[in-house]
């Protein structure tokens, strides 16, 4: 028998999807609408942008697997969206848009646990998590992330012009160059390019073969790179500033070599892609054993 045709219907009529998602609606419209606009202005989460047109074409891919799983609701998703809305009001009392937003995906997960079953929540998942990325964090959690990426920047490029004979000294997260001084700063810290890599690294990582440890491991060396390329950055500035000026390592060359060194650490990213999916896949496997 066709796993389609013993799928159980859905606990939840036309008239209840009009509900709930007038309610849902109702109660996080505001908390998106802010969401959307921080993607749109700062900064250091304007990736989110590309997460709803990235979810959907995951959505689209897996929809005839979502269509031939079978609907096993699970009463356990009640608790988890009770749970939901424990965290969203307390988000609401303390102002903490965090916590609204996470709540949200909680929120989510329970109706989808509770309509379908663990086997297409687990299907999903991934679409919950790179949402889950794209949330700002809150300013103390964000703030306790950006300084110590500052003095590993700051610390990182300092090797770096050692080794390529500038004379350097490091202060905290600033550079004293013979002269002129670098400021590390939190824009530079590469928070940004860091988490942006992240949330890649989750995307490409997902197309990997399927190994329990291979794909988060994928994603955690998104890190090091993402430090490695910002380190390499900072130095460059530093040489710049050493050989032709302060005007040539600010301004407009130092945003646009953000950019070129997120180009460099997506290459990498995809480059390790490439060699993992070739020794782990079930080919590249093959020839490693006849060989």
């Amino acid at each position: 028998m066709d796993i389609a045709q013993v799928r159980a219907p859905l606990r939840i009529s036309l008239t209840g999807w009009g509900l709930l998602l007038a309610t849902i609606g109702a109660l996080y419209g505001p908390t998106m609408f802010r969401l959307g606009k921080d993607w749109l202005h700062n900064p250091d989460y304007s990736h989110g942008l590309f997460i709803p047109p990235l979810a959907a074409a995951y959505l689209w891919r897996k929809r005839q697997l979502l269509r031939c799983l079978p609907i096993a609701p699970a009463n356990s998703g009640l608790v988890v969206a009770l749970l939901s809305q424990v965290i969203f009001i307390f988000g609401c009392l303390g102002a903490d848009l965090f916590l609204e937003r996470v709540s949200f995906l909680i929120l989510t997960a329970g109706i989808i646990l509770y309509l379908a079953g663990w086997r297409v929540l687990r299907e999903v998942s991934v679409v919950l998590v790179l949402f889950l990325l794209a949330i700002p964090l809150p300013g103390v959690i964000f703030n306790s992330v950006a300084g110590p990426l500052q003095l590993v920047a700051s610390s990182m490029a300092e090797r770096l012009l050692d080794l390529f004979g500038v004379p350097v000294f490091r202060d905290g997260n600033l550079l004293q160059l013979n002269n002129q001084t670098l400021n590390v700063t939190e824009a530079c810290s590469g928070i940004r390019s860091l988490a942006t890599l992240i949330t890649g690294g989750v995307v490409v990582g997902y197309f990997l073969p399927s190994r329990w440890w291979l794909r988060p491991l994928f994603v955690l060396s998104s890190i090091p790179i993402a430090l490695g390329v910002n380190a390499l950055r900072v130095a460059g500035t530093g040489i710049l500033a050493q050989a032709w000026g302060e005007k040539w390592a600010s301004g407009f060359l130092h945003l646009f070599s953000g950019w070129v060194v997120f180009v460099l650490a997506s290459c990498l990213l995809l480059g390790e892609y490439l060699l993992l999916q070739r020794w782990f896949s079930p080919r590249g496997v093959q020839r490693k054993s006849g060989s």
